[in-house]
Formats: structure tokens, sequence, C-alpha cells
């Protein structure tokens, strides 16, 4: 009897679960974990209609268990934390938070780039800007951080960690202090404009209003996670495109003011050792006015991954359509800015420059409209840039204690760096303009690290043509970024900025 059951139902039982199976040649399980014999009774048992819920109960778990150990390759931690904490994000998600991200008061200056670099120079290197932002769309299924680029790059874990966390924190820090100094002082200028003559009875200080904004975006950073504040990311989107269309708008339909110039500058007009670096502190502009898309990987960790629906797919569809709308945003603003103030814009950038030459010939409803959504959006930019702030600070908590942070510890961080962000706002008022330096910090994480990554994870041949071509292009990465870096401190050395320590204007 059992060899009769051996034959008619051996074949059967083996067909039918290669069809009901189709992964079961791949197991999450090591080669090396010994097998459990079968019991002739289990094979009996198995290939009776008794047993059929079990096996797709069966064949669902080990379904379940390849794709997360093939696929997502979770960290049980990476449920506590604000990144990853809640994975239901979508393509419209992603699409809210790279406009949000990727169009902000970082546009506003660009046109400072014309200056040295000139019409030409600076359509080529932000064509290439755009084509490096955007992400490959492979990505993303086992990092979900810029941190975890440090495990992947030539120097080791540890070295490696601590040259990402430094252009990391860096980035997301100085990017929120920025955005207070330009929301704090943007809501002043709402303010004057709102109340005219009254607000000179008792106005409020420059440091005052930097408080307001921090309380401000320190209540809204309460919001748990990434896709929590996906609402925030849409209306920051919405406003972004909105004042970088009025501004482009009013500037170029306005009457140019009468000594505007496109000559180089005097010390652009050989080129020297000056003129080297003067370049290079403009590719950092360029670079700064860039930034947001040092954020894809988290977007991306916020979403599902799985064999059938790889999180690749919504990422990707929700980008593409993103930066569409951001190079509809910075090209126009940027090239329109240049031609209607020349080498005369400001230091602060486009809303400077509105402010100066056409605050008297624009209507108070349109600059005060134009100053409201700056606000809102400096507001809902800052919750996305500081969330890997945020995300660190507890990563290094439950690591150390293996639970989640409580609400209240949770918390107590965000008000911990909106304090601290405040802090360094009002001791180094000058940080908006180190936009050349910022973007500079930053490259490696852009352009090199990525290369240092696949070439680790991919293992391709050495001395291959596609082992040399990401060699090539992390080390040029690291170069450039060394040369923006030096570009940056020699314009600060050679043209000065204004110094002034806990003396905001």
């Amino acid at each position: 009897m059992g060899e009769v059951v051996e034959v008619n139902m051996s074949p059967v039982t083996k067909k039918g679960r290669e069809a009901e199976t189709p992964s079961m040649t791949r197991s999450p399980l090591p080669d090396s974990v010994p097998k459990t014999p079968k019991s002739p009774f289990v094979s009996r048992f198995m290939s009776t209609p008794l047993a059929s819920p079990m096996k797709k109960a069966i064949i669902s778990m080990q379904g379940y268990l390849e794709e997360v150990g093939h696929f997502t390759k979770l960290d049980p931690q990476d449920a506590w934390l604000p990144i990853t904490e809640s994975r239901n994000g979508n393509a419209y998600y992603s699409a809210f938070h790279t406009l949000c991200s990727g169009i902000g008061v970082q546009a506003l200056v660009l046109p400072l780039a014309f200056k040295t670099l000139g019409h030409g120079g600076s359509y080529v290197f932000r064509l290439l800007s755009y084509g490096r932002c955007t992400p490959c769309g492979h990505g993303g299924s086992y990092v979900f951080r810029l941190l975890s680029y440090g495990r992947c790059t030539p120097c080791g874990e540890k070295l490696g960690k601590l040259l990402s966390l430094f252009p990391t924190m860096y980035l997301s820090g100085g990017t929120c202090v920025t955005l207070i100094m330009i929301g704090g002082g943007t809501m002043k200028i709402f303010f004057q404009i709102l109340c005219g003559d009254a607000c000179k009875v008792c106005p409020l200080s420059t440091v005052e209003w930097y408080v307001v904004f921090t309380c401000c975006a320190v209540v809204l950073a309460q919001l748990p996670n990434l896709n929590s504040i996906a609402g925030v990311s849409l209306i920051g989107a919405i406003t972004a495109i909105s004042y970088c269309t009025i501004i482009w708008v009013i500037s170029i339909s306005k009457t140019r003011p009468m000594a505007v110039s496109y000559d180089p500058q005097p010390q652009d007009t050989k080129f020297n050792v000056g003129r080297f670096f003067n370049i290079f502190n403009a590719l950092g502009i360029i670079a700064f006015a860039f930034r947001g898309h040092n954020l894809v990987l988290e977007i991306q960790g916020t979403m599902p991954s799985s064999a059938k629906h790889p999180s690749r797919v919504p990422m990707w569809k929700g980008v593409k359509y993103a930066y569409v709308i951001i190079v509809m945003c910075l090209f126009p603003i940027a090239i329109g800015g240049y031609w209607a103030y020349g080498n005369l814009i400001p230091d602060g950038g486009m809303l400077r420059a509105l402010q100066q030459y056409h605050g008297d010939d624009t209507s108070k409803f349109l600059l005060g409209l134009t100053s409201l959504i700056v606000v809102i959006n400096s507001l809902s930019t800052f919750q996305i840039y500081a969330m890997p702030v945020f995300d660190n600070l507890e990563a290094r908590y439950t690591s150390n204690r293996n639970k989640p942070c409580p609400w209240w510890l949770r918390s107590g961080f965000r008000a911990f760096f909106g304090c601290l962000a405040f802090f360094i706002a009002v001791a180094l008022p000058f940080l908006p303009s180190l936009a050349g330096l910022l973007g500079g910090v930053a490259l490696p994480i852009t352009l090199a690290y990525p290369c240092f990554m696949w070439i680790l994870i991919k293992k391709p041949q050495k001395y291959s043509g596609i082992w040399f071509l990401n060699w090539a292009l992390g080390v040029m990465g690291m170069v450039l970024s060394v040369l923006v870096l030096s570009g940056a401190i020699w314009g600060m050395v050679t043209i000065g900025i204004e110094i002034h320590f806990f003396k905001p204007k």
C-alpha cells in the first residue's frame, strides 16, 4: 500500500507543488541549514484534501518569508523610527515629498550663479544636476537612509558612517537653520506689509520673529513619521510653485533697473586662480539649489516593497512627474531672474530683489501674498528636512534600549532640535551667504557614495568597464566636492562676507 501511494501520489504532489509555489526554488534559508527528513505519515496526510488549507498557509508564509528575506531586509528597529515607522506610502506621497524638498527657498538664489558662469555654463550644469538628481529607479530595496550609505563605502563601516553622518546632518540641520532665518525674516516683512505704520509703535525684533517661527515649526514637527506629513508636503509643494511663479512673473513684467548689466564682473574678466575658484563657488550654489534629491532614499523607505510590488515602481512614477514640475519652476526663475536684474541681483536672491527693486511699484496684496506663502513653504519644508535628524536621534535611543521612544521623549528630541537650530540661526546670521559651502558639503552623498555603494553591492568584475566607470565617477564626485568647497572658501576670503555673530538683521 505504501508503494502504491508513493508511485501514484509522488509525481502528482511534486508537480502540484511546483505549480503552486514557483518561488520554492529559491529558499530564504541558507544552504547550510539541514533539511528535516519527511515522514511517510506526513506525506500521506499532506496529499489528502484535509491538508489543503494547511498547504496554502505554508505556501503563503514561505512566500512572505522570501519577500522579507530577499527584498525588504528590514531591521526590526525600523518599525520604531520616524522614516520607516509607516510604510504605506504611494506615488502621490512620493511626488508631494519630492516637490516640497526639491522646490524651496534655495531656488531663489539660482540667478546668482549666472554672475560667474553666464548663461551657457549655468544651463549645462543645471541640466547635469537635474539628470543626476533624478533617482535611478532601482535603488532603495535594502537602504532606506542616506546614513546607510556609510556602510557601503570603501572606507569601512565606522569611518564610512562618520563620513555620511556629517554631511547628512549638516545638510538637514543647515537647511533647517536657513529656513528659520528666511521664514522668521519673511514673517517680519509680512507683518510690516499687513500693519503698515501701526507696526512701528512696538515692533518685534528679528530674534523674536525667529522664536515665533521656531515655535510653529516645533508644534508642526509633532507629527509622528514621514508618511504623516504627506499633507504638509503637498501644501509646501503648492506654495513653492506659487511663489516661484509669482516672483519671476513680476520680475520680468516690470521695468528692469536702470543700471542692469550682464557683463562679467571685473574679477571674472581674466582666467586666473580667482576666476577658477569663483566658477566652483557658482557650481556649489547650483548644487545647493538641487539638494532636495538627497532625501530620495528616505522617501522611498516609506513605501511597501515586495517581490511582486517593489517600492521603486511607485517611487519612480511619482518622481518623474515631480521633477518635470521642478524644472518648470527652477529654470524660469533662474533665467528670468538674471534677465530682470543681471549683476544687480543681491546676495539674498530673488525675494530680496523683488522687495528692493519693485517694492514701490507692486501692489501690497501681491507682496503680502508672496511673503505669506514663503512662510508657509518654509514651515512645510522644515518638516521633511528635519526628519532625518529626528530619525537619527531616535535610532540612538532604540539601539541602546531596544524599545521604541516614548511619546514624551520623541517630543523632547524634536523640541531640542528646534531650539538648537534657533540658537545657530541667532548665533550665525550670515549662514545664508554660505550657499556654495552648503552645496559642496553635500556633494559626496550625491555624486560619490552611490557609485561606491553600487560597486560593493553588485560586485562587478575588477578592472571591467563598468568597474572603472563607477570608480571614476566616484572619485570625480569627491574631487568636485573639494573644488566646490575650495571655491566657496576662496570667495569668502577674497570677496568677503559680513560676519556678525548674535546680531541678525
